[in-house]
């Protein structure tokens, strides 16, 4: 009797010190998150990889087949043209969107009358859901009653309603402005989130030594705001690479697959077309280009004083 006492205090000061732990309580806040991360995250992409080594059709359970439909992609002209597609898009959408993000960061952080309502103007085009503004461009893009084409057509500048969405370099600048117009409030607030940790005492002593507003932008702004630039375009080109709602609300990657990107065909293979196997082969394809694109954004766009807590 006893030693089962002398056992019990043990277990319960064992359990008292865990619980007093800092390392153990904050394993034990951790599980929830883990647990949602494992059932959401890790699962449906182990999911994805086991698929995309079968032959799994809608309705069948599918036998394991390797790499096959990874060597059938290799040879698609119509996946390639994917690859080409998500790439311009991603590159040239990122781009227009951090620079017009920057200058409207840099705009809203001067000093403006209704400063607060023009920063909840500029965020509107954001907070409107995805499907809503495929819809409003899609309007836009019509070839017949393009409130664009009409507009040039009054001022005389065009003779005929332009093929926005029919041609196919026509359709992808079409979508690629689309994207640029939702994006570029993200970039703009979070870059003058940003802007604003910067001290004032900085831009002050620059004042004193006669720095130029370019001077002043590429000493001070930059390298201040770098951390923050890397965090955001990390982001914009993720959503950008992997987005769905607004290609397939506008064009369903037509004309002729001209605005197909990687996670639309990936879509119509696995879900129109009902090969499974095949669509989560083209998803798990997209992987290597977005690891690059966050490598690059972290060791390209990040200064290593941030990262690693020394000097450049």
């Amino acid at each position: 009797m006893a030693e089962s006492g002398v056992a019990q205090v043990k277990r319960a000061s064992l359990w008292t010190r865990a619980f007093e732990s800092r390392n153990f309580l904050g394993a034990m806040f951790m599980v929830p998150a883990i647990t949602i991360l494992i059932l959401f995250l890790a699962y449906p992409l182990a999911l994805g990889f086991w698929l995309g080594m079968t032959d799994t059709k809608i309705g069948g359970a599918g036998r394991y087949i390797g790499f096959q439909n990874f060597v059938s992609l290799a040879k698609d002209s119509v996946f390639w043209l994917s690859v080409f597609n998500t790439i311009f898009y991603t590159v040239t959408a990122s781009i227009v969107k951090f620079a017009i993000g920057l200058y409207l960061a840099l705009l809203l952080n001067e000093r403006l009358p209704m400063k607060s309502m023009i920063r909840a103007i500029v965020l509107l085009p954001f907070v409107v859901p995805t499907v809503l503004s495929a819809i409003a461009f899609w309007w836009i893009y019509d070839s017949q009653f393009s409130i664009i084409s009409w507009v040039l057509i009054k001022a005389g500048l065009i003779t005929r309603y332009i093929d926005f969405l029919g041609d196919p370099w026509n359709a992808r600048w079409s979508v690629v402005a689309a994207n640029i117009w939702r994006g570029v409030p993200f970039v703009a607030i979070t870059l003058l989130a940003g802007l604003q940790t910067i001290s004032p005492s900085l831009y002050e002593a620059a004042n004193l030594d006669g720095a130029t507003n370019m001077q002043r932008f590429r000493h001070i702004t930059l390298p201040m705001l770098s951390p923050i630039i890397a965090v955001v375009m990390t982001f914009s080109v993720l959503m950008t690479f992997t987005d769905f709602q607004l290609i397939y609300t506008i064009t369903r990657g037509g004309p002729i697959n001209s605005t197909h990107l990687m996670a639309t065909l990936s879509f119509q293979r696995a879900i129109t077309g009902g090969n499974l196997g095949e669509g989560a082969a083209i998803s798990n394809a997209m992987i290597p280009f977005l690891v690059a694109a966050i490598l690059l954004s972290f060791f390209g766009l990040q200064r290593s004083r941030w990262q690693q807590g020394g000097r450049d």
